[in-house]
């Protein structure tokens, strides 16, 4: 491969797998946008006012909620992980593979299946929650004790040194892949699960804030995007996730306060 080939080969590689990344995350967003397919229960309260009630719990309405929380993975960590994906592609390119897009797209297929794991279980902590009573109609905690709580820890978490171990490989793909990358096919899909086995340790905590602003709740669900994507991305971002520790912490303790 001449010296004049590889810049413009690394080019449309970039643009291939941006094009699929962006595709990807749009579809997610308007599935999220127009619903997810789920249709809520309105419930007369008197007095003309209404309240929304989540359906009853079935096989096929589990299936929803599950496909609802990759949605909102795919639409939320897909952008941060970008970087990883993109810098993937690079690397088999500059090793002289033809399928560099392809593989770019396989380790973006090991990060989701992560996040698609993560989803089985927040499905069932769903669920649980549901059952319990402990949720609103709008899929948000419906105790205040709870909400709270979920603030406290979530605030706390950020300045854990967990935290801050997965934050750095997030924030540093290129360390990341020169240290744990694996060629071939299956390799591409394994090192995208490490790296989404980091992301997860990462932010787990911040997808839990869903149930507090309500799962139905997009702007919600944007702002936690947002918040994810300044993190892993900005030069800044571990500096802010220590701010919004603070932040978080002292948001949940005025709620609990309030609750008790």
């Amino acid at each position: 491969m001449t010296d004049g080939a590889l810049p413009a080969l690394l080019r449309r590689d970039r643009a291939v797998v941006l094009s699929g990344l962006a595709a990807v995350v749009v579809l997610a967003w308007a599935y999220l946008l127009f619903g997810a397919g789920i249709k809520m229960e309105m419930m007369d309260m008197g007095g003309g006012q209404m309240m929304a009630m989540s359906p009853e719990w079935t096989l096929g309405y589990g299936a929803l909620i599950f496909v609802m929380w990759v949605a909102m993975m795919v639409a939320m960590m897909l952008p941060s992980a970008a970087p990883a994906i993109l810098l993937a592609a690079a690397l088999d390119r500059r090793r002289s593979t033809a399928s560099a897009p392809q593989q770019g797209m396989l380790f973006a297929s090991g990060y989701l299946l992560v996040w698609s794991a993560f989803s089985l279980l927040a499905t069932l902590l769903q669920w649980g929650l549901d059952e319990a009573g402990l949720l609103s109609g709008t899929m948000a905690a419906g105790n205040r004790i709870l909400a709270g709580a979920v603030l406290v820890a979530a605030g706390a978490y950020e300045w854990t040194p967990l935290k801050n171990t997965c934050l750095a490989h997030c924030r540093s793909p290129i360390a990341f892949l020169l240290q744990h990358w694996r060629q071939g096919r299956l390799g591409a899909v394994v090192t995208g699960m490490r790296h989404g086995l980091f992301c997860l340790g990462c932010c787990w905590i911040l997808m839990a804030l869903l149930f507090v602003g309500g799962l139905m709740n997009l702007l919600w669900v944007a702002a936690i995007a947002l918040l994810v994507l300044i993190e892993k991305t900005a030069p800044w971002g571990g500096r802010m996730a220590r701010i919004t520790g603070v932040v978080l912490a002292i948001w949940g303790a005025a709620a609990l306060a309030l609750a008790i």
